[in-house]
């Protein structure tokens, strides 16, 4: 196929519309259901780069959720706990942590539900019979994944009365190194952001007095930095256990991408209070209507201060990214407080030692990348 003819563009008012390929050849993607959108192809792009780069750069099994073409979360396919099982609205019969992708999904729609609700989904891997199940009972407009079991792709075919979009791409498709686009009328030419986002070795040379940086944090500063590699700027994401716990997207100051993305990680973690775990909600409630329903609760007087701050103090070890460097200290202040231990983050201002001096006051280990990751 060479080109896909689209209902209209960012806005009803923008048609006609398409999708095509600058060189004429075929376009690296099928559509196998429904009637992808301008805003769908958007996301549907932008996520499969992101879990792209985490299947190569981690080599595991990773999903994302994407809300106007900046992740909402996005996670590795480690096994769920029976309390993540509860907090993440697994279903009881579905055999969930046999199918490490749908685990990974589960995670990504995991980090900030409210936000995810009609999101796009992305999946690096081929998309099995647990993930769709998994997939049917969450409000989406789509999904991108390389391939699809038949039955994974009955089951998808059944959402949005049959409307669902789902569409495969060439896993080993890859683009030319230049890019264009246009902006009112003018053609902007680069090349693409093809670098990792960090090397190795600097997880071995921290600038702080703490230097130990354990595995499991260097798979979370990596999982933190490649989502931020497709998440519009200037934006921090928190994660902790392969998956993301807050992202702070598209702000213009450094220190509201931090408060933005500790603030969502911090309800994030909220969630797994036991007195939220513990309750019931009524049976007739849909997913978004809990989902409501607990955002309602943490942001009210469900737990009292004391209860809210003694948990999110028992909760530390998460790893923070930024796309660009920290400017002040002040970042700093903010995100240990919510239970921030690694930091990674590009380096370069003129600033840099007392930001350096914040983390040793915290015995924060922070690396510093010296590749900066905007992303517009």
């Amino acid at each position: 196929m060479q080109e896909y003819t689209l209902k209209y563009g960012t806005n009803p008012s923008q048609s006609p519309a398409r999708i095509f390929m600058r060189n004429g050849g075929n376009l690296p993607l099928e559509i196998l259901n429904g009637r992808p959108g301008y805003i769908n192809f958007l996301d549907a792009l932008n996520s499969w780069q992101l879990v792209r780069e985490l299947r190569k750069s981690l080599n595991m099994p990773s999903a994302t959720s994407f809300k106007h073409v900046s992740p909402a979360g996005a996670a590795l396919g480690l096994k769920l706990s029976d309390d993540e099982r509860k907090l993440f609205f697994v279903d009881e019969k579905l055999d969930i942590n046999s199918s490490p992708l749908a685990c990974a999904y589960a995670r990504a729609r995991g980090t900030d539900r409210l936000s995810s609700f009609g999101d796009w989904i992305a999946l690096s891997n081929t998309c099995d019979e647990i993930t769709a199940n998994f997939i049917k009972h969450e409000v989406s407009d789509g999904v991108i994944a390389p391939d699809y079991t038949p039955e994974a792709l009955e089951i998808l075919k059944t959402k949005r009365k049959g409307n669902y979009a789902i569409i495969k791409i060439d896993k080993d498709y890859e683009p030319e190194n230049l890019e264009t686009r246009d902006v009112f009328g003018i053609t902007f030419e680069q090349s693409r952001n093809v670098l990792p986002v960090i090397e190795p070795e600097k997880f071995n040379e921290p600038v702080t007095v703490n230097k130990n940086i354990p595995d499991e944090a260097r798979r979370d500063l990596t999982l933190a930095l490649i989502t931020l590699k497709f998440t519009q700027s200037n934006s921090v994401c928190v994660t902790r256990n392969g998956q993301t716990l807050g992202v702070g997207a598209g702000q213009q100051s450094r220190l509201h991408c931090v408060k933005l993305a500790c603030d969502k990680a911090d309800l994030r973690v909220l969630r797994e209070h036991p007195k939220v775990l513990a309750h019931e909600f009524n049976s007739s409630m849909g997913r978004p209507e809990r989902d409501n329903s607990i955002s309602e609760m943490l942001t009210g007087d469900f737990l009292t201060q004391d209860e809210r701050a003694e948990f999110l103090a028992s909760h530390k070890g998460a790893s923070l990214g930024s796309d660009a460097f920290f400017p002040f200290p002040d970042n700093i202040e903010r995100a240990e407080k919510s239970g921030v231990s690694y930091v990674a983050q590009p380096g370069g201002s003129i600033r840099d030692d007392l930001v350096i001096e914040a983390c040793d006051k915290y015995n924060i280990a922070m690396v510093m990348t010296g590749r900066r990751l905007f992303h517009h």
